[in-house]
């Protein structure tokens, strides 16, 4: 595994060097100008698996280094590190992203054993459960051909209370089960099935995988709350709360353990039809969440206008806002706005315990993340509650008032 550290200060470099080596991280190589680094990833783009970047360089800004990075092709993954501000990182981690190209952390000078094990850890996981993924192109008639052979399959990401660290639901995410291309991703064929109309079939398909597995779950003494992704596009159909409802009555499962996350992909000119949509899953109890709030179109006018249970915070305020004076500003604010609005709130992204006490302590209702739990397929998620309810002690304390974390109010 190559590790390439591009930092214009040669100290910097001998101190990173050595820290990663401590950690068993020794294929290291280093340069003192993002010029030479440059030369060599003309060569070799697809030789590196992980670049450490200075942001403040003399030659080349780490700005232009990221922009060459996605020139060249780069598929490994990216770790920025400057003495710069917060906000600073967070703006270059972004561009990076925007680049296609995932992004670890952003770590301040100086660099600590702490952060840099943090980071190193993310990439291991990264290595371990995405390996060697890759973005091609698939058509509308093979994903059509997919949701019609049952190629498509649900994982399922656990969410716990933060006051008690219970297990109290998990959200379902689909993948596509490619013959060829292996298990692909949903941002790799969902645009694809909104622009060709493919959108409610494959809706169609995870909902029911998803009722089906909550069923087998509740026979197992499980009762967990499902939430199912839904696209807007599929809420414009005036039969769609028709249709989940017989979803939810094959299943045989309570229609107020359904919990719909919506995000806005595109804004939609008329919410007319979304609107009654809406309205109508809540009257049968359908559970509704904004997904990605503060993302996209998923806003505060989302928030006046639409009957939302629950506000989910976007990953990209979550991940390391313990660390970031600007996330926790964000977060404190978000977290206190659902409780004044009686919503739930819903922290996704939680990948430290430093994060997950951070939330714990504003009073954030739900977590979700890799702290807690990956993805993983339905019939894994007993055993993986089992070894759960083992370790949720250590995150909690006697002192706070136990509570179901599925919210303040229910209508």
């Amino acid at each position: 595994m190559n590790v390439l550290l591009v930092d214009d200060e040669a100290f910097a470099l001998k101190v990173l060097t050595r820290q990663l080596a401590r950690i068993g991280y020794d294929s290291v190589r280093t340069f003192e100008r993002a010029a030479d680094a440059m030369q060599l990833l003309d060569s070799d783009a697809h030789g590196v698996e992980l670049v450490f970047c200075d942001l403040q360089m003399p030659d080349i800004d780490g700005v232009e280094f990221v922009r060459h990075l996605a020139h060249v092709g780069y598929r490994g993954a990216l770790v920025v590190v400057s003495g710069e501000d917060d906000r600073v990182l967070h703006a270059a981690e972004k561009l990076a992203q925007a680049h296609g190209i995932p992004v670890l952390g952003a770590l301040s000078k100086p660099v600590t054993p702490k952060r840099l094990l943090e980071v190193m850890d993310r990439f291991a996981g990264m290595r371990k459960f995405e390996p060697g993924r890759e973005h091609r192109a698939f058509s509308a008639s093979e994903l059509a051909r997919a949701i019609d052979n049952g190629e498509l399959v649900n994982q399922y990401q656990p969410k716990v209370a933060m006051e008690t660290a219970a297990l109290v639901g998990v959200e379902a995410l689909v993948r596509w089960r490619h013959p060829q291309a292996g298990l692909v991703f949903p941002d790799q064929f969902i645009p694809l099935a909104e622009e060709n109309g493919l959108i409610d079939a494959l809706g169609a398909a995870v909902l029911d995988a998803a009722l089906a597995q909550s069923r087998r779950w509740q026979e197992i003494g499980l009762a967990l709350q499902m939430a199912v992704n839904v696209s807007m596009d599929s809420l414009a159909s005036l039969d769609f709360p028709d249709m989940v409802l017989a979803h939810v009555g094959r299943a045989g499962v309570e229609m107020a353990s359904l919990t719909l996350e919506i995000t806005e992909s595109r804004l939609m000119r008329d919410m007319r039809a979304q609107l009654d949509t809406l309205a109508r899953l809540r009257l049968k109890r359908v559970r509704l969440s904004i997904d990605d709030f503060g993302t996209g179109h998923s806003s505060l006018v989302q928030l006046r206008d639409v009957p939302f249970n629950e506000l989910k915070l976007d990953r990209s305020f979550v991940t390391g806002a313990a660390d970031n004076g600007s996330l926790k500003a964000i977060v404190a604010a978000t977290v206190a706005m659902a409780g004044q609005l009686g919503m739930t709130s819903v922290a996704e992204g939680i990948e430290s315990r430093e994060d997950w006490d951070f939330l714990r302590k504003l009073g954030c209702d739900v977590a979700q993340g890799y702290f807690i739990a990956r993805p993983m397929f339905g019939d894994e998620l007993p055993a993986w509650a089992q070894g759960w309810a083992l370790r949720r002690g250590t995150l909690t304390s006697p002192a706070r008032a136990a509570t179901d974390g599925l919210g303040r109010t229910e209508a």
